[in-house]
């Protein structure tokens, strides 16, 4: 079998970033999918679990509902790898499209207050393991690589 792309990106030069991982046609309709990078992968300790399920509950509920993109909005994941997310959007589409969408999402996150949506059992198939402090420090944290990114957060290494 050959290799799918994801397993070409060089990890060990990879940052923390917001990168086009693959554009995807469907007759006339484009689907662009972006990794949501937040950790150095293979140097950082990964996301913790429940962490990364708050992020994926917290994230998914504003893109769906964000006013102008939420149409475009295919989906909203985390990586098994957890060292970050998948974001899938109807178009074609660069990083610096979306930018101004992931960091609102992520200043979204780190205010957010209150009951995770959708972490009740009729809801969420592993409601209980959430962790609203560390979602809220981890979308931080990417939001401060996202405030002023260089290519080196916004191209795979070459």
């Amino acid at each position: 079998m050959e290799k799918i792309a994801s397993f070409q990106i060089d990890h060990l030069r990879l940052k923390p970033g917001l990168y086009v991982s693959r554009r995807d046609k469907f007759g006339d309709t484009v689907l662009t999918t972006f990794d949501l990078r937040l950790k150095e992968p293979n140097k950082e300790p990964v996301i913790d679990v429940p962490a990364l399920h708050t992020i994926e509950h917290l994230g998914a509920t504003f893109l769906r509902s964000h006013t102008a993109w939420g149409p475009q909005i295919v989906y909203f994941g985390p990586m098994g790898c957890r060292t970050g997310c998948y974001l899938i959007l109807e178009g074609d589409l660069d990083s610096r499209d979306v930018l101004p969408l992931v960091r609102e999402m992520l200043d979204w996150i780190a205010a957010f207050d209150g009951a995770v949506p959708g972490a009740a059992p009729a809801e969420c198939g592993n409601w209980r393991e959430q962790n609203l402090e560390m979602a809220r420090w981890e979308a931080a944290r990417y939001a401060a690589v996202l405030k002023n990114p260089g290519k080196e957060n916004l191209n795979y290494p070459s």
